[in-house]
């Protein structure tokens, strides 16, 4: 089983910046591939970004690539996404997910994920 735990949502106004984290349970952390996804209310859950194991290989949504930057730190079990230069549409739960496969880029399908944390949420004012 593994566990994660989002953290660092918030409010901020347009143009600001947010930083998420998730912690993960177990020793094996360094094996996951890693990625955050969003949900608005009524829409379907999309990808955000995502990185293999190493942390070498990322990839993003079109809609934030530029403003936002995901990395990971394996000594610490935890994966963020650091988010600049927000905008109202950014508004969402996020929530991080771990893919157990060796893949050479992180998937964009919810479903290739195997667990997921509880979620955090960012609201951007205009």
């Amino acid at each position: 089983q593994v566990q994660l735990v989002e953290s660092g949502g918030g409010l901020v106004q347009a143009g600001g910046s947010l930083r998420l984290s998730c912690a993960a349970s177990g020793r094996t952390f360094s094996t996951y591939t890693m990625g955050w996804f969003r949900q608005a209310p009524g829409k379907e859950r999309e990808f955000v970004a995502g990185v293999r194991r190493s942390g070498g290989i990322r990839n993003y949504a079109t809609s934030v690539k530029g403003r936002f930057g995901i990395s990971r730190d394996n000594a610490k079990n935890t994966v963020y996404l650091q988010m600049n230069n927000l905008k109202p549409e950014d508004t969402a739960v996020y929530y991080c997910a771990a893919d157990l496969h060796d893949v050479a880029v992180a998937k964009t399908s919810p479903r290739e994920y195997d667990y997921w944390g509880q979620g955090t949420q960012a609201t951007v004012s205009s």
